[in-house]
């Protein structure tokens, strides 16, 4: 109960870090879906883990009707997690999920096929998933990564890097201190995939004797 305790004010504190619209305390408590359903969910998740039937389906159930988010009550979340906005958020039973996550809107950390035990995803510490963002499957994102809005993530991840596409394309950022609220720095890698495309046929435009890259694609020449 404790340690309970200690995660939910964890999950408090980070709003204040990172959602400068957060004001004061009473704004913080009541207006918040994503906490709201973080604070019901560890009681839920006490109970469950304590083998109480039913209640904790209800408390999830209840929860969803009220914020929006819907999380499993057999879902391990640890502390300082912020759900941004919450609505339509979906986290599975088997689902881990590490301190100081930041999940937006419309996420699903959800499974696949029918099978019994781990079918969720973990996800290792201060991972960002963007809005709209489904990672599905029993894998593993590694920690400070970032998945970028819209993503749908299938395979593992490592730590340190940025998913983006569908499906999710990983682009390694080692070492690289990155704002996880910067949304505005995710690399586009099919831009730059163009890019060097487009370099390449230059090089080797260049290498053919008498070859005009105006003339590139248009008609062949006529006959004598």
């Amino acid at each position: 109960m404790l340690t309970a305790l200690k995660a939910a004010w964890a999950d408090f504190s980070c709003i204040f870090e990172r959602d400068p619209a957060a004001r004061n305390f009473l704004e913080v408590v009541f207006c918040y879906p994503g906490l709201q359903a973080l604070l019901f969910h560890r009681f839920s998740h006490l109970l469950y883990t304590w083998r109480v039937p039913l209640l904790p389906r209800l408390m999830s159930h209840a929860t969803r009707f009220m914020t929006g988010v819907d999380i499993h009550p057999g879902a391990k979340v640890g502390k300082g997690v912020f759900i941004d906005h919450g609505m339509g958020v979906v986290i599975g039973e088997t689902a881990v999920i590490g301190d100081g996550c930041l999940i937006y809107q419309g996420v699903t950390l959800g499974g696949t096929g029918k099978q019994s035990g781990k079918r969720h995803p973990t996800l290792a510490e201060n991972v960002v998933v963007g809005a709209g963002a489904k990672v599905l499957g029993n894998i593993t994102v590694g920690g400070n990564t970032r998945i970028g809005a819209g993503s749908v993530v299938l395979r593992d991840c490592p730590a340190d890097c940025t998913v983006v596409g569908v499906p999710g394309r990983i682009v390694h950022r080692s070492g690289v201190k990155v704002d996880p609220l910067d949304h505005a720095r995710l690399p586009d890698s099919e831009a730059a995939v163009i890019r060097i495309l487009l370099r390449r046929i230059e090089a080797l435009e260049k290498l053919v004797p008498g070859a005009d890259p105006a003339a590139a694609g248009g008609a062949a020449p006529a006959g004598p």
